[in-house]
């Protein structure tokens, strides 16, 4: 009788020798997160040299209004008269610690134009993060348990509609609606003079009006902050909700041909709770992957709903700073939104991983 000698690779399990091979989750996030160094600085100095291409700041902003004498000695002041590659690496050394430079058009250190108008665009993605979840993922299992049939017909030209249409066009209906015939809701800004007001006197004001409005302790000023919420929210959120709702419709169907929803079908589980239970949860995963890249669509749709809506947020100032030619100020907003979405995209695969061991493999 022949022994036949098992090595240990062979004496592994399948999922043994897959992690083996695979590498571990601790590796997987020690390599995704020391991607985030060359991203952002590829982010940064692609944003200094967009921003060279027009000269100086100095020139961009005041050329025109000052005569040449008074524009060489601002130049200079500002160190813009020196080589650009010694200016790159003074710029680079002032990211990386935190000072983004002073505005040309207001004077004030840019990061206290983040730190003034950050919350708002924050709070404006969270909320249009939440519309795209509440109307993509229910309307794509709606369509998906009614495959090729009319509500899935109806739901997937909704979807075309929600991702194709212009943000700003979205809301200027929304107001036109809502706001001019209907009366219901505001037409623009974050909250009424009265309930920014009230908030103005808080000792630890946040910047985020809803957590703001809540120490406040008054119940109308909350729902005033909500109010005028609701249609920047919906105008920005459509927008996700379109690709939510095509992404869930795609993973339900193909989740619902596998193996293990076929012996559930043959038990004569109802198609509704295989929609429901068997197919709902491996379908969110899709979701998870592409929420760093939906974060970044909905900070750049953010210029356009908070203009529309004179939201004060870093979109609405962005226009502001570009129509004053104040690219110091418009260079540090595009860094810090850049950096939003590296570290977003990180904390995302981190939770994909968790989620979904094959991620790593």
């Amino acid at each position: 009788m022949t022994t036949v000698a098992l090595t240990p690779e062979a004496t592994k399990t399948p999922n043994a020798r897959r992690r083996s091979a695979g590498g571990s989750l601790g590796s997987y996030l020690l390599v995704r997160f020391l991607l985030i160094i060359p991203t952002i600085f590829i982010l940064v100095t692609l944003v200094f040299v967009l921003m060279r291409t027009t000269g100086d700041p100095i020139t961009a902003a005041l050329g025109g209004r000052l005569g040449p004498e008074q524009l060489a000695e601002r130049i200079h002041a500002a160190g813009y008269d020196r080589p650009l590659f010694v200016q790159y690496l003074e710029y680079l050394g002032q990211v990386f610690t935190g000072n983004f430079g002073t505005t040309i058009s207001t004077n004030r250190p840019v990061t206290e134009v983040l730190f003034t108008y950050g919350p708002a665009t924050f709070e404006l993605a969270f909320y249009s993060l939440l519309v795209a979840f509440v109307i993509g993922i229910p309307l794509g299992m709606v369509a998906a348990y009614f495959r090729d049939k009319y509500p899935d017909a109806i739901f997937r030209i909704m979807a075309i509609l929600f991702y194709a249409t212009p943000v700003f066009f979205s809301g200027l209906l929304l107001k036109l609606v809502f706001s001019v015939w209907l009366g219901w809701l505001p037409i623009a800004g974050r909250a009424s003079t009265s309930a920014e007001l009230e908030m103005e006197f808080l000792s630890n004001k946040t910047g985020f009006y809803t957590i703001d409005a809540i120490q406040t302790g008054n119940p109308e000023v909350l729902l005033d902050v909500l109010a005028h919420a609701v249609l920047p929210a919906i105008a920005l959120g459509l927008l996700t909700a379109g690709v939510f709702l095509r992404l869930v419709r795609t993973n339900v169907i193909g989740t619902l041909s596998t193996d293990y929803v076929d012996a559930a079908r043959s038990r004569g589980v109802s198609e509704f709770r295989l929609v429901r239970t068997h197919a709902y949860r491996p379908a969110l995963i899709p979701i998870i992957t592409v929420i760093g890249l939906q974060i970044a669509l909905l900070l750049g749709g953010a210029v356009l709903t908070e203009t529309t809506f004179e939201w004060k947020g870093l979109g609405f100032m962005l226009i502001e700073f570009i129509k004053a030619r104040d690219y110091v100020a418009v260079q540090g907003i595009v860094v810090l939104l850049a950096v939003i979405v590296a570290l977003t995209n990180f904390i995302v695969d981190v939770i994909a991983a968790v989620v979904d061991p094959r991620v790593r493999y």
